[in-house]
């Protein structure tokens, strides 16, 4: 950690304000666990005004996709990233779906929307191993982390791989990541297991007061805030803003489970809401896998056209997440954008760890649960031009890579 740009100012809207220390995390930096960096603006350790900076990891995928046949740009889609692999994939062939109006078989909705969930899972709980690194506690971190493998390997079982389960496909799912009875049989056993080891370990978590007294009464954000800089997901609804697109899908009107919303507002909330939201998760699987509807799981009759850009949302594991491209004339890519939650949830945390003590400031950030691989794809834009542009490698590590 270091400190410069003594007598900083910022512009308030009523005054000018002065600002002692300028204090400067990362891009690599042992409380950080993905590449970006954090300037917080402080006077006596309180954070005034903070900066989020990212795009240090940018691989500019989208321009991969651009030219390619649908079909094959879609397998890039699943890696944008390893911990939302499977809500990449399955909103990447969303898109072409609504555009061409191609029909997906009930049985094939069912599986997606249990990958989905298997994800979530495995999601949350590497937040919450990562969370407890930053407080300090190991031992919750490496509980978290060994309760993540039960989900881990069905994930495994279902799809072949544990990190890309590449179970969606244009129309359906792919024939091997069909559910037999013998799978039902484990999901439903591993379910079972898991949510007795989860229910003591959430237990000891939030009755552990050092933990709690790290987390509870910081890092505040109103409703009305919430909604402002669209801290979407569980980091908006532990504001108490009930927005869940799980709600609004097709595919999840089959179910039967709680939005989890709180009314805090702070870091504590946005954990614990991830914590209840994993109960919900086991609800929905169950359904999935004891109403699994008979027939195909996947529909071939369809050809890839031309099609109007087009867009898709779906509610990942941080939020709300949309996928949107056309295809010409000979069904190539073009256009792909994705916009991920992390961008205005980073956002969000700028916001709401003002006031903060330095240290508390950190764990605030951290709890929106931000994935740096999904969100660095950011154009620069010329505000005379209106023309974009992407920054070169060079560029990036000149800009954010040391201080200067």
């Amino acid at each position: 950690m270091t400190s410069a740009m003594d007598q900083k100012s910022t512009q308030n809207k009523d005054a000018e304000k002065v600002i002692e220390k300028e204090l400067s995390f990362g891009p690599v930096h042992p409380a950080l666990i993905e590449p970006y960096r954090i300037r917080l603006f402080v006077n006596d350790e309180i954070v005034e005004d903070c900066e989020i900076n990212i795009n240090m990891a940018y691989r500019g995928i989208e321009k991969l996709f651009d030219g390619l046949p649908v079909e094959k740009a879609l397998l890039i889609a699943e890696r944008v990233c390893g911990i939302c692999s499977h809500v990449h994939a399955w909103n990447a062939v969303r898109v072409i779906e609504g555009g061409l109006g191609i029909h997906v078989p009930e049985r094939a909705d069912y599986i997606r929307v249990l990958t989905h969930e298997f994800q979530r899972i495995t999601s949350h709980l590497i937040f919450f191993g990562h969370a407890f690194e930053v407080v300090g506690h190991e031992t919750f971190a490496m509980r978290s982390f060994l309760l993540r493998e039960s989900f881990m390997d069905l994930l495994q079982y279902l799809g072949g791989n544990r990190v890309m389960p590449s179970v969606p496909i244009i129309g359906g799912i792919r024939p091997r990541a069909d559910l037999t009875e013998a799978l039902k049989k484990v999901i439903l056993e591993r379910c079972d297991q898991f949510e007795v080891k989860y229910a003591d370990y959430v237990r000891r978590a939030v009755e552990d007061p050092v933990v709690m007294s790290r987390l509870e009464g910081i890092g505040f954000m109103t409703k009305d805030e919430a909604i402002k800089w669209h801290a979407t997901g569980p980091t908006g609804r532990a504001s108490g803003w009930d927005y869940d697109l799980r709600k609004t899908m097709k595919e999840y009107k089959p179910f039967d489970f709680n939005v989890i919303v709180l009314p805090e507002g702070d870091t504590k909330a946005r954990v614990v809401a991830r914590a209840l939201e994993v109960l919900e998760c086991l609800k929905i699987i169950r359904q999935a896998v004891k109403n699994l509807p008979e027939g195909p799981v996947a529909n071939r009759d369809w050809t890839a056209k031309e099609m109007k850009y087009t867009e898709a949302y779906d509610e990942t594991y941080r939020g709300e997440l949309m996928h949107s491209y056309s295809l010409d004339q000979q069904g190539l890519v073009r256009n792909y954008k994705i916009r991920t939650p992390t961008i205005t949830n980073l956002a969000a945390m700028e916001q709401a760890c003002i006031g903060d003590h330095v240290t508390e400031a950190i764990l605030t950030i951290a709890s929106c649960d931000p994935c740096l691989t999904c969100c660095t794809r950011a154009e620069l834009v010329d505000n005379q031009t209106k023309r974009s542009r992407f920054m070169t490698e060079y560029e990036i590590v000149n800009k954010y890579g040391w201080r200067r």
